[in-house]
């Protein structure tokens, strides 16, 4: 998904020459802290909150350019270039060009984060397992193949670096519920499965157990 597909229709940009005061109450209406200046539909910067407060509510913003931040992603890239300024710059929405610097719109962070729940398949049904594992051990083919040998598959994959241990993370939904058999398989295979979340069979096979002895006793 594309920066440019994801555009929030309702964030207003500002234009220069408007007054601080319009500027603060704009963004008070529209719940953000931070707007983008946009002027004859050129991307001039990005303005906060707290750089308005201390300025004179008369000014125009034409005049606070040394206030503006460059802070944008390219409407052309990858949604995920978006995410990172949105957290790295601590954004509350994230502003999209053109390669000249034209205004397409901005992205605010609900969007961003919706898109970010899709891609991780936060959402998806199936269960989840966390594994650790030094990165020269990392295989997506054998990890598809482990997975597929218990008659499911994985439907996302997801890895990041923990940069204290140096050890990877890596992060698999499969599309079934129940995940004892896959624990044990990839523990067998010498994995280190650090979380899972689903149906446990051998969990169910004894409350199972345990009603029916329950139903005996109190017939």
């Amino acid at each position: 998904m594309l920066n440019q597909q994801i555009i929030s229709p309702d964030i207003i940009p500002l234009r220069p020459d408007q007054t601080v005061e319009e500027a603060l109450l704009s963004m008070e209406d529209q719940l953000l802290r931070q707007l983008p200046v946009v002027a004859t539909g050129v991307y001039e910067g990005l303005l906060s909150e707290d750089d308005l407060f201390d300025s004179n509510p008369h000014d125009q913003l034409s005049a606070l350019q040394h206030l503006y931040q460059p802070f944008s992603a390219v409407a052309e890239d990858h949604f995920l270039t978006a995410v990172s300024m949105l957290s790295s710059r601590r954004l509350q929405m994230v502003p999209v060009v053109s390669a000249n610097k034209e205004y397409i719109g901005s992205i605010g962070k609900d969007q961003l984060l919706q898109q970010l729940t899709q891609l991780c398949g936060a959402m998806s049904g199936g269960a989840l397992l966390v594994l650790e594992m030094e990165p020269h051990q990392y295989s997506i083919s054998e990890l598809s193949k482990l997975v597929e040998t218990n008659d499911a598959h994985i439907t996302q994959l997801n890895s990041a670096m923990n940069d204290q241990s140096g050890h990877l993370l890596v992060t698999i939904r499969i599309n079934k519920r129940e995940v004892s058999d896959i624990v044990a398989t990839l523990q067998r295979y010498e994995y280190h499965v650090v979380f899972y979340s689903g149906e446990e069979h051998y969990e169910n096979e004894m409350r199972r157990n345990y009603d029916h002895l329950m139903n005996f006793l109190t017939m």
